[in-house]
Parts: structure tokens; sequence; C-alpha cells
């Protein structure tokens, strides 16, 4: 297991039988995501004992609801013994979380410490606390709902205060599962462990930061969902926020849930739009195209796309953080799809060096860069050093260091903060909150017309301009 602070390590994880509730059990995400995550956790753990009740409206036999669990399990390649233990005690039951007789039935079915998953549309997050301020709920109970936290800035403070009266914050998650990456939390060691970074990390030696994550896919199968969404929403409302947090947050005493989160809440807060000008902020969809040989349609003649929707597919966000630190520099946040040259990555920009009279070269009045990828990890930082063929000649190479892979991907690690009661991987209320504020100023813009949705063709870079 990782032995970076922080992250939980199932193999510590207590024995205390556990049962995990899934509202939201027949969706993609939890054959795809939740469940192989979980069963990573129980592997590594050697042996859990977790109740699985999944739980939806639509009916399904125990026998069926099993069934979706091993395959899941065996898809995510789960040694034979967890997928048996985790396949043959899971249960199922037919559950509308608008009801709070029949979330009432679910809570009751678990046979041990309960968690109520709520991997459901965002609208539903106020059903499920309004059924269950309803009920006489267990001492124990833990509640985790699925991203994104409410559909806007007003409403995520509605649901913030719906179910602060239900259930308390430390037993309430977030779920936000970047921040269960590894790599997102590798920058605290990064920035911390490092006295050479450290020194340097602030606008005097840094002239811009990119937190960009650029993806060949496309909807996959989820154009439902996304063109209800839009790149915006999907990842530079929630997923990126997090990590210009962790980038830029200042020292905390300690790597623990309340130092981390009180330090990144501190710095959301100051962080703008640049200019507080919305129109900075860009927004485009795809048109036809090929990304690495796959033919795309046009964005708006995919499956259950509805054209009038105006979705966009990338976004782009110039912000600014107002303080001391960062006075100056400016942070671009960006994901799209369909992108042929994939990025994933936080790129730290360092102001120039000035050779003396004598030393140069083609690049010697640009930067050096630092590189960490949001999906394995590696960091690169590219330095200037004298050609061994022209001692007066500077040339740009790159010191790569390549943690390797981590045992529990990021859902495996939530899951492992849920089962450990670690909170640093939850998302606090008002990081939430911060997280909407940010981009609100740019929703606006965008549902009164007044930034153009632009176009790029699938396979390329994005709009030529950018």
């Amino acid at each position: 297991m990782s032995d970076q602070p922080g992250i939980p390590d199932a193999e510590s994880l207590g024995r205390e039988p556990r049962s995990i509730a899934i509202l939201g059990a027949g969706g993609d995400l939890t054959e795809r995501l939740l469940l192989p995550g979980l069963g990573k956790v129980a592997e590594l753990a050697g042996g859990l004992e977790i109740t699985l009740i999944g739980a939806a409206r639509t009916p399904q036999s125990d026998e069926e609801w099993q069934g979706l669990v091993r395959r899941s399990l065996e898809a995510a390649e789960i040694a034979p013994a967890t997928v048996d233990a985790l396949s043959k005690a899971a249960r199922f039951v037919a559950t509308d979380a608008s009801d709070p007789e029949q979330l009432k039935a679910l809570l009751d079915a678990c046979p041990s410490s309960p968690v109520l998953y709520v991997a459901l549309p965002p609208a539903m997050g106020h059903a499920v606390a309004e059924s269950l301020a309803q009920l006489e709920l267990p001492d124990d109970l833990v509640v985790a709902i699925e991203k994104p936290f409410g559909e806007d800035l007003d409403d995520a403070r509605a649901l913030n205060e719906a179910l602060a009266t239900v259930i308390p914050e430390d037993r309430l998650w977030r779920i936000d599962h970047f921040l269960g990456n590894a790599t997102v939390l590798g920058m605290l060691g990064l920035r911390f462990g490092n006295r050479l970074l450290e020194s340097g990390w602030s606008a005097d030696e840094i002239e811009k930061v990119e937190i960009v994550f650029d993806e060949e896919l496309g909807l996959e199968g989820r154009a439902a969902f996304y063109d209800s969404t839009g790149a915006l929403r999907d990842m530079l409302q929630s997923h990126l926020p997090m990590v210009l947090a962790l980038t830029t947050l200042e020292r905390p005493d300690r790597i623990t849930a309340d130092d981390v989160h009180d330090r990144m809440a501190e710095v959301l807060g100051a962080v703008r739009l640049w200019r507080d000008d919305p129109h900075t902020a860009r927004r485009a969809r795809y048109t036809e195209g090929r990304v690495d040989g796959r033919f795309f349609p046009s964005y708006v003649d995919e499956d259950d796309v509805d054209p009038a929707n105006g979705i966009e597919t990338l976004a782009q966000l110039l912000l600014q953080v107002d303080t001391p630190r960062w006075a100056g520099v400016p942070f671009v946040l960006r994901s799209g799809k369909a992108i042929g040259s994939p990025r994933a990555e936080v790129a730290v920009h360092f102001r120039p060096s000035v050779p003396p009279e004598g030393l140069g070269g083609a690049d010697a009045g640009e930067g050096t860069v630092l590189r960490m990828s949001l999906l394995n990890g590696d960091v690169d930082l590219d330095l200037f050093v004298n050609s061994a063929d022209d001692t007066d000649r500077l040339e740009r190479v790159r010191l790569e260091a390549r943690p390797g892979e981590a045992e529990l991907d990021a859902y495996g690690q939530v899951l492992a903060g849920i089962l450990a009661h670690d909170r640093l991987l939850s998302v606090r209320g008002d990081i939430a909150e911060q997280c909407w504020r940010i981009v609100t100023p740019v929703l606006n813009a965008w549902a009164a017309g007044e930034t153009p949705l632009e176009e790029y063709e699938a396979g390329s870079a994005g709009p030529a301009d950018w």
C-alpha cells in the first residue's frame, strides 16, 4: 500500500462488519467504478465483512444483483475469493429514495454499521435529505453523496443546509474521486517534501500555472448525462478546483482532514475570475473528425444530444488567486473531450533566468517547467544545462520521476477513507460552495449568450487561437 501521508491504507482498516447501501445501484458509475474500487479495498485488506445492498426504483432479485456485482468485480480482476465473498453477501432492496418508508426499509435491511451511498442525479440529494429528516437514524450512519453537489451555488447551499439537519458533517462524505487520486494528493508531498520547490513556490518565481485535463474520449455512452452538464460543470466546477486548491494552499500544520480542508477553503475563497471578467472564460464543442484513427461524429449529431442545449465539450477558465503568494499569477483551468493531443497535468511555468553574456541557446530566454501528471503521478522537470559539445550553449533536458502505479485507484482511495473514518478525501461543505461561487459568473454569462460557443475538429488540440 501507499505510505504517503493521508492516504488511507486498506490493510489497516478495522474488521468490524459494514453495510454499504447504494442508491442508484443500476447506474453506470456503480458497475464501472464504485464496485471495482470497493473490491480492491477488500482484496488488499485481506477480507472485509461487507454487505453490499443494491437499491434502485426498478426491482430486481438478489440473484440478479449478485450477478452484477460478480461481473463488475471479475472485469476488474479482483481476486476470486474476494469476488465470492462480496457477491454472495450482496442483497437488493427496491427503493424510491423520495419515500421515507422505503428508505427506512433499506436502512433496516443493513445487518451492520451502514453507509448510505447516494449515486443519484443532483436533484435527488434534496429528496434523500427530506426522507432522512423524517426518520430516526442509526447513530453510526454515514452518508456519501456523489458530485456534482447541487446544480448551482444556491442549490449547493440549500443542500448543505438540508443535510446538516439530519447528519453531522463528520459523518457526511461529499465524493469527488479526484481527491482520491494519489497523484492529486501527491501535490502536497511534492510541494512540502522538497525545500527546493517550497522556497520558490510563489509569484516571485512562477509566472503561470496550467491545470489541464484534455482527453481523447468522447461521450462513451454517457450523452444523456453530459448533454445536461458539459465540460464546465463536469470538470471545472469540481475536479480541477480541488487540484488548484492543493497547488496553491498555504502550508498546513499537519496532513489531517481539518488542517488541509481549512487551507483549501482559505485559498479557494481568494480565487476569482481574471480581473473579475467572465468573458475571459471560453467554450467550444467538437465537430466531426478522427481521434487516433477513430471517427467521431459532430457533438450535435451524437445520439441523445439536443443541439439546442448549447453544451460545450471544451471549457477554459482564466483565474487569479488574491493572496500575497500568488498576486498577478494567471491560472488556466481547461478540460475537453475528443482532443487529439491529450494532456492531464499540472504545469508550473517558472520565470525565465537571464544567463550571463556568452552563455545562451535557442531556449535560454524561456523558463523551466514542472509537470505533474494527473493520471499516474509522473513528475517531469525541464532544466537548462550546458551542451556537452558546445559548452557556452544551453540546452533543455528533462528530469523524470516515475513513482509507479498506486494499488488503489481513486474510488478505492475514497472508499477506504470512508471505511477508515478518514475525512481527508471528502469535500467539506464550504469548499463545495466555493467551487460553485468561482464559476457562477461564467455560467450566468453563458446562459445569457454573452460568450460564443466555438468549434474545433475532433482530433485537434481545440480552437486554433486558444
